[in-house]
């Protein structure tokens, strides 16, 4: 074996390892403890039952998860509807001014999150920065009361995550050719008409992979919901966090991540077919 293929072995089994040891393993015994019973002192009781999974669909349970749904969905809205117009101009800027621009959503990733959700609660509370700024304005009388609220939540939740959406977004608008654009408005085609029926189309990949990458995190989140909405709508990630830190309910808790890992793989399914249906779409239209 020469040098080359030892290197390529060697890394291939650490992954291998890896992705075995803190992957694979974990999943399996979540899956297995889903179906146990509870005990008090030891956890679980080696005792099968379906009856973790029946719980779930309990309508309170089920309310947790609509609630959850509708969270990550107006997060992943929000963050398109900013993160677009912000990922085409950079697309469009050169220089110094992209650069910059661009360092400044590549910098949140360099610090903790939850630190970066500290900050943004400093800026939200009741004397904070936000309220100082419209109270010296004259904009509001009163403070705002915006911390502990479902709007703080959604409002960190897409502080946390519009990078998520911006960089695939960039990254598919750059890639796009100026041709059909010109092409577009040589047809008389106006701008709002060019962007609908040439830009978006062809920048659908950029978009599908923006909102993936927001909805899925901000489905499980819990320490957003926790500091910023101070824990009073109960979400899936505080769900899962509670059964398994406070109520003790290992196997619930088990049950509950396994439908949550299904819904995830569900959605990635469908992201996979989305992203096959638009290339297809787009070799036909190329042709």
């Amino acid at each position: 074996m020469n040098e080359r293929s030892l290197f390529k072995t060697t890394v291939i089994t650490v992954i291998s390892l890896w992705f075995i040891v803190f992957v694979f393993v974990p999943n399996i015994l979540v899956f297995g403890v889903s179906f146990l019973e509870r005990h008090e002192s030891n956890f679980v009781t080696f005792t099968f039952t379906l009856e973790n999974y029946q719980r779930i669909f309990s309508s309170v349970y089920f309310t947790v998860f609509a609630d959850s749904f509708r969270l990550a969905f107006i997060s992943m809205l929000i963050c398109l509807v900013v993160g677009y117009p912000f990922a085409y101009r950079l697309a469009r800027l050169k220089g110094r001014v992209k650069n910059i621009l661009f360092m400044l959503i590549i910098i949140p990733f360099w610090t903790s999150s939850l630190i970066r959700t500290y900050a943004i609660m400093i800026v939200l509370k009741t004397n904070g920065l936000l309220n100082t700024v419209l109270l010296g304005l004259g904009i509001i009388n009163e403070p705002l009361e915006l911390l502990y609220t479902g709007t703080a939540v959604t409002i960190g939740m897409v502080y946390s995550l519009l990078p998520f959406m911006i960089l695939p977004l960039y990254a598919s608008i750059e890639k796009l050719d100026k041709v059909y654009i010109e092409a577009a408005g040589d047809l008389g085609a106006g701008k709002i008409q060019t962007f609908i029926k040439i830009v978006i189309p062809l920048t659908m990949p950029g978009i599908i992979a923006g909102c993936t990458l927001v909805f899925l995190p901000s489905f499980c989140l819990f320490y957003i919901p926790d500091l910023m909405g101070g824990a009073k709508d109960l979400l899936i990630g505080n769900l899962i966090k509670n059964q398994f830190l406070s109520a003790r309910d290992w196997p619930f808790g088990s049950a509950v991540s396994v439908v949550l890992t299904g819904i995830m793989a569900v959605l990635l399914f469908a992201y996979y077919k989305s992203t096959k249906l638009v290339q297809k779409a787009g070799e036909k239209g190329a042709v």
